[in-house]
């Protein structure tokens, strides 16, 4: 899988549900906005929470969005490494696979910021 133009076509596709449940997205997109504030947490420790769930609950579009995201907020590599090795530990075996999938959308999305 190309991670990062799974990303971008998974906003477009994000877009598309907002026209057709407005209400619906722009709560969710609220509720995003929200709970991605830094407060006590800051936004990559969020980031990298959201990521940690998203490979123990297996979801290839939120790994695309958490990766790109964290890395935006300013995770480093061996962060991202640590929220795999957690999320392992959560998720056993079917995150040991998800977490090769981070990895490889890292490695995916560090190439595009250096190319």
């Amino acid at each position: 899988m190309n991670y990062p133009d799974h990303y971008e076509h998974m906003k477009e596709l994000m877009g598309e549900l907002g026209g057709g449940i407005p209400t619906t997205m722009g709560c969710f997109s609220r509720l995003h906005e929200k709970a991605s504030e830094t407060g006590s947490l800051d936004v990559k420790t969020k980031e990298l929470i959201a990521l940690g769930i998203a490979i123990a609950i297996r979801c290839d579009g939120c790994i695309a969005f958490h990766v790109h995201d964290a890395l935006a907020a300013g995770a480093t590599p061996d962060e991202i490494m640590e929220t795999i090795g957690v999320a392992i530990l959560m998720g056993g075996g079917p995150a040991v696979m998800y977490g090769c999938e981070t990895l490889e959308a890292l490695k995916q999305f560090q190439a595009e910021a250096v190319g």
